[in-house]
This record gives structure tokens, C-alpha cells and sequence, in this order.
């Protein structure tokens, strides 16, 4: 808190924030002005300057393949006019090594790298530019690597993979560019295709806007499927990354009613985010579907992909903060500063109504990945998530506690499709750590119970889990084993319910008749039983260990029940 009581902000993170809306903006605005049709060389010059913009290094330059060569075409920086015409075989240098892997790679030294094959020519204009790091990013046009995409550094450094994907991002974005401006060149080779195939780039174009100022609007990816239905016609959707394929290129297959499915892969740099899937009725004189109509479906994997980057690094910051709150809150309490007041509700969450929290556990998945899950309930319940003490833990007003555990484990069970445990405890007085710490307690009982799918509150098992430390569960089986196991065992083997007949017993306060008539036996049938548990447990076992078989028989039914 500064003065006059303002929240001070962090100037890291209010650099970091700068630094991507500025990296954004500039990848929105790149991706709607290289959607417009130009000649090659203006297209090339205008790919340089934006990613040497966008990257903020000492010089970027972009080179073609052609005739086996890779050629220097457009470059922004440089300090002599002779680099444009650097051109070395597609097999040696950095440019080779991109090309061959079609992935990105870079050296912190050009001119010291013995990783890669070098050739005189270049090795001169390097020294000329003082050309020291170098990155360089594959151009991949329909699965054709035809260039690549370098940013330069006159100093040794190495590249952060953030930098890599931001480049990648952008290469896609200007291997677009690229086909537009081919495409556009090729159509004027040909003046009976000219109309037809200028109105098919042109429709491409303007879907290629259109999807674009979706996004600049702050769309949604389903806003961008919705709108690329309407234009090609059909359904579209986008697929999660496990449902997604990881194929480098557009697949399509044709339903035996003729139905086309075709999926594109949506990717940034390495990075697979998913696909994007385009079903309609295949059109018999045209074929399964017109290239073009294909062509624009991978571009709008690109917008996607930025789109899907741009979201998660929101939910991540999101969700950093979410539980970086929590965890304060946690550590802090009891109580609730100023400070954790004021950020609580510049997130629209009123701290002093956070009033159960929540612990989760899951045999599939990692707390990290369960926590993950919580944030997006917390996000609609007005609450807090996060991983605590390496549990998954969410914070939530909440007026019914039961209904409000029942909800979360329904919640998460749908979302993972398996098993897994919700506990909750109320908390008074803001003090959440001893609301955490009962109600892992708790879920360490139930695991050990065999109780991993549900949603319940601390009521049923709080005696316990002050009872079994919940480090040492295993002492519960030991209990279980001491005090009930000779019992359990005996109806075991004789097929009886010695058991059952001493948890009614105990319910009716030791009551003989009251006992008789739960059980809907005679009363000489109820000592005979009674006998028997003392043949059984010893003869004093009403007054020596009357507590202890209490609790274990309590401790067998609750498990009993799982």
C-alpha cells in the first residue's frame, strides 16, 4: 500500500505488462495490414520491418529458397546496402540448419558456432554487420518450408524461448503474407483465371479481416468458429488440444453420406493449442471442397493460435495472482490486511465473505493440474484458488456448506471424468489456515477410508481426523484392526453379524431391550450374541476398552459406507 492509501504497483510487472500489450497489439495490427495484397518485394519489406519492430533487435532479414539457395530478399538495420545480396546454399549456415529441421534455431556466436557449416561469403558480410546472435524461424507455406525469418544481435546472447514463440507466431502470420502476395503474382500470369481466382483471394482476404478485427474486438475463439461457419458455410469448431491432431497439415475425410470433415492443426511455434475442425456436405462437381476454402481454414489457425496465446497468458497471470492471494490469506491468517482487502476487490471477490474453503484430491491428476480446474470455479463463485501445502484449495462464500462441496465435486467430477474427493470446512473469524488444516485432515481420513468420490464438509469425519495424525494414515488400519478386527473376523468365517449386532447395542445406550426390539430378536438371543462378543474380545470388554470399540466400530461402519 502507498500513501494516501493507493495500491502500489510492482514496476516489473507493470513493465512485463507493457512489454505484451505492446508485443499484441503490434501482432494484431501486422496480421491486418500483411493481409493486403501487394507486390512480392513490398509484402517481404513490409514482413521485415514489422518483426523488427515487433522483436526489437539490432537487425532482422528474411531469405527465400530458390534453385537451392537460400537469398537474403528484405532486410530492416543492416548497415550495408551488399547484405541484400547474401546468398549461400540451403544446406549450410544457421538458414540451413532451419531448413532442414523446419524448426527454429539460433547461436549465441555466429562466427565462434562450430555447430554449424559455414561458407566464406557469408562469413565476411558477417563481419561487415558485426552480426554476433542470430535466431532464425522457418516460413512454412502449405507444409513447404520456402525461407526463413532472422533476428540479429551485434552482442552474444541467447534467445528465451518466449522470444522463439513470439518469432514463430509471427512467421506464420508472414507465411501468409507470402502465399497472398504469390498467389496474387500468379494470378496475373493468367488473364482467363484472373477474375476467377482474384475473387477467390479477395473472399480469402476478407475472411482473413474480418476473423482478424474479431479478435482486435476482444472475440472469443468460438466467435472466430462462429464467424468462419457463416462464411464457408457448414459447422466449425474448435478442438481441444487432446482432441485435436498434432499432423502438420489441413486432413479431411468424407462420411459415408457424404459429409466432409476437414481439421486443420492450430500450432504457434512448437506449440500445439488444439485444432479446428470444418464439417459440411461435399459438393460433388467440385469435389470434397475448394482449395481455397481449405487455404483459409489453416489461416485462421493462426489467428487462433494467437488468440488461444493471448487467453492463456491471461488466465495464467489470472490465476498467478489468484493464488498467490490465497496463499497470503492462508499464511496470514487470522485476519485480512488493507492491501489483500483492496486486491481481493479490484478481482470483484469481497474478502470477508470467503467463508469455507475447499480442498480437493484427485488419484489422476497432480494438485498443480486439479488447482487448475478449481480456478475455473472459483472464477464463477467469486472465490479464490490455488495450491497450498501442495493440496488443491479454493476459498468461496458460501450459505449452504454441503450444498456448496456437492456442487464443487460435481463440478470437477464432469470435467475430469474420474474420481475425485471435495472437502470443505467453514472458517470463522478469517481464520482460513485452520479451516485448511482440518479440512486436509479430513481428506487424508477419507483417502485412507476408501472414500475418493464425493463432496462433503468436515462433519462426518473432524473426530477422526483429531484422532489420526494424517501424516501416519496407516495407524487407522492398525486401530481398526486392534479394536473391531477380531470381531470382523469371526463374522467372517462363522457368518454371522457380531458387528452389526454391537453398533445397535451401543446406539441404544447399552440397552438391552431397546437393542432386542431394533434387532427384531429375543432378548436371551441378544445376550447369547453378547456372549459370544466376549468369547471373542474377552470378558472386559464393556469396561476396559468401551471408548476404544466404540470409535472403531463408528470408524468401520463410516468406512463401510464408502
Amino acid at each position: 500500500m502507498g500513501e494516501n492509501g493507493r495500491v502500489s504497483i510492482d514496476p516489473n510487472e507493470s513493465h512485463e505488462l507493457v512489454r505484451r500489450q505492446r508485443e499484441l497489439a503490434s501482432l494484431y495490427a501486422t496480421a491486418k495490414s500483411l493481409t493486403a495484397l501487394g507486390e512480392l518485394d513490398a509484402v517481404l519489406q513490409s514482413i521485415v520491418r514489422h518483426a523488427h519492430d515487433l522483436m526489437g533487435t539490432d537487425f532482422t532479414y528474411l531469405s527465400l529458397v530458390s534453385d537451392g539457395r537460400l537469398s537474403a530478399r528484405a532486410a530492416e538495420g543492416t548497415i550495408s546496402a551488399a547484405f541484400l545480396s547474401a546468398t549461400i546454399p540451403a544446406g549450410v549456415g544457421l538458414g540451413g540448419k532451419v531448413l532442414a529441421t523446419r524448426r527454429p534455431q539460433w547461436v549465441p556466436n555466429y562466427a565462434a558456432s562450430t555447430l554449424i557449416d559455414h561458407d566464406a561469403g557469408f562469413d565476411r558480410l558477417v563481419g561487415t554487420e558485426d552480426l554476433v546472435a542470430l535466431l532464425g524461424v522457418p516460413l512454412v507455406i502449405r507444409d513447404e518450408v520456402v525461407g526463413a525469418l532472422f533476428a540479429a544481435y551485434r552482442s552474444e546472447r541467447s534467445f528465451h524461448a518466449g522470444e522463439i514463440a513470439l518469432l514463430s507466431a509471427f512467421a506464420d502470420h508472414a507465411a501468409v503474407a507470402l502465399d497472398n502476395a504469390r498467389l496474387y503474382e500468379e494470378s496475373r500470369t493468367a488473364l482467363r483465371e484472373l477474375r476467377k481466382h482474384v475473387a477467390v483471394v479477395e473472399r480469402a482476404q476478407a475472411i482473413h479481416e474480418t476473423l482478424t478485427g474479431v479478435v482486435l474486438e476482444g472475440g472469443t475463439p468460438d466467435d472466430v468458429a462462429q464467424l468462419l461457419a457463416g462464411q464457408l458455410g457448414g459447422t466449425v469448431v474448435v478442438l481441444d488440444r487432446a482432441a485435436g491432431t498434432r499432423s502438420g497439415r489441413v486432413t479431411t475425410t468424407v462420411d459415408a453420406d457424404g459429409t466432409a470433415h476437414s481439421v486443420a492443426p492450430i500450432r504457434a511455434g512448437d506449440s500445439h493449442l488444439g485444432a479446428l475442425s470444418w464439417s459440411r456436405k461435399a459438393v460433388p462437381e467440385h469435389g470434397v471442397s475448394d482449395d481455397m476454402d481449405l487455404r483459409t481454414l489453416e489461416r485462421a489457425t493462426h489467428i487462433l493460435g494467437l488468440l488461444i496465446l493471448k487467453e492463456r497468458a491471461v488466465a495464467d497471470a489470472s490465476e498467478r495472482l489468484s493464488g498467490e492471494l490465497l496463499t497470503e490469506l492462508m499464511v496470514g491468517s487470522p485476519g485480512i490486511s488493507p492491501s489483500q482487502r483492496a486486491r481481493a476487490q479490484a478481482r470483484h471477490i469481497n474478502a470477508d465473505r470467503l467463508n469455507l474453503v475447499l480442498v480437493a484430491d484427485s488419484p489422476a491428476l497432480t494438485s498443480t493440474e486439479l488447482a487448475r480446474h478449481l480456478h475455473d470455479i472459483a472464477r464463477d463463485r467469486a472465490g479464490l484458488a490455488g495450491e497450498h501445502l501442495g493440496r488443491a484449495t479454493m476459498i468461496v462464500p458460501s450459505t449452504d456448506d454441503d450444498r456448496a462441496a456437492d456442487e464443487v465435486h460435481r463440478r470437477l467430477r464432469r470435467a475430469l471424468g474420474g474420481p475425485v474427493a471435495v472437502v470443505g470446512e467453514r472458517v470463522t473469524g478469517h481464520d482460513w489456515a485452520r479451516a485448511f488444516s482440518l479440512a486436509s485432515r479430513c481428506g487424508a481420513v477419507m483417502k485412507a477410508l476408501g472414500h475418493t468420490d464425493r463432496g462433503v464438509t468436515t462433519s462426518r469425519y473432524a473426530l477422526y481426523a483429531m484422532i489420526f495424525d494424517a501424516d501416519r494414515v496407516r495407524e487407522l488400519d492398525r486401530f481398526l484392526d486392534t479394536s473391531v478386527g477380531p470381531l470382523v473376523e469371526y463374522d467372517r468365517r462363522r457368518g454371522t453379524d457380531l458387528v452389526g449386532t454391537l453398533g445397535t447395542y451401543y446406539d441404544h445406550r447399552a440397552n438391552v431391550a431397546a437393542t432386542a426390539r431394533a434387532l427384531h430378536v429375543h432378548v436371551n438371543t441378544l445376550l447369547k450374541r453378547l456372549d459370544r462378543v466376549s468369547d471373542v474380545l474377552g470378558a472386559d470388554w464393556r469396561t476396559e476398552n468401551d471408548l476404544e470399540l466404540q470409535l472403531g466400530l463408528q470408524l468401520f461402519r463410516l468406512r463401510d459406507l464408502g
